[in-house]
């Protein structure tokens, strides 16, 4: 049986975590006592686990162990896989079992509000850089966020579009992006860096043929017909403007989601 850490636990216990950023983690909305899409984070969990050779934890106790940590208020849980103990250094040959951290925080209120009113952002100067081998990959290394975090916090953004190294569109700083240009549906090309959300995911199940993944520069986003933003916390948020382009408010394929989405657990 692996270990299952709550808040309280030693940090040595997450030294691989702490000094290697060997880890993975999923961020999941609870309401009422239960978990919205545990199916979407586990799959990503086990993705993250079986390219980064980490053992995989026990799932039945992990997720008996994440639902006996809710209370029946609207809640965040963060799950964290940390690769167990065992070789110093890089070396992960005899690293023991993954470790599971649970932390619990309340749920960020103003969130609703984005879903209904849209909110307007900006544009990162900071650029994200290509690593093919954690593409895709929400692992424990976030300073690039943490850079791009504080540029949000200098300019009084809510949230911004970030670029890669080569100026094409990836993501925002904590969140997946869509558009529409008519009838079709784009999001950005992860395979070279950026995080797969599980909104992503749900979107992406749930549009079908009509999703389309691309390469795209700044200036296609920004003639789109609608753009918006996913994570599992604020759901589908609408784009009302980025920088000094203003979109069309109907916000046609965002509410079809929107409503989409409410009517899953």
């Amino acid at each position: 049986m692996q270990t299952i850490l709550t808040d309280t636990n030693p940090l040595s216990a997450l030294s691989r975590a702490w000094q290697l950023g060997d880890g993975h983690f999923s961020t999941l909305h609870a309401q009422a006592g239960q978990l919205r899409h545990w199916h979407y984070h586990q799959a990503r969990l086990m993705a993250a686990c079986h390219r980064l050779q980490m053992p995989m934890p026990d799932w039945n106790a992990l997720y008996a162990a994440a639902q006996a940590a809710l209370n029946d208020d609207d809640e965040v849980l963060r799950i964290t896989l940390v690769r167990g103990p065992g070789a110093r250094g890089y070396g992960i040959a005899g690293c023991g079992d993954t470790t599971v951290v649970l932390n619990r925080s309340p749920f960020p209120a103003h969130y609703y509000q984005w879903r209904q009113q849209g909110i307007a952002i900006g544009v990162c100067a900071g650029r994200l850089g290509q690593s093919p081998l954690l593409a895709g990959l929400k692992t424990v290394n976030r300073l690039e966020q943490v850079m791009l975090k504080a540029e949000l916090e200098a300019n009084g953004w809510p949230e911004a579009v970030v670029l890669d190294a080569e100026g094409r569109v990836m993501e925002a700083v904590t969140a997946n992006l869509f558009w529409r240009e008519g009838e079709r549906v784009y999001t950005p090309d992860l395979s070279m860096g950026g995080v797969c959300g599980t909104l992503r995911a749900w979107c992406t199940d749930y549009l079908g043929e009509r999703l389309t993944v691309t390469h795209a520069g700044l200036s296609r986003l920004l003639a789109a017909d609608e753009v918006w933003l996913t994570n599992a916390l604020m759901g589908v948020v609408p784009v009302t403007a980025i920088d000094e382009c203003v979109f069309n408010p109907d916000f046609m394929m965002t509410r079809e989601l929107q409503q989409a989405y409410e009517q899953t657990d």
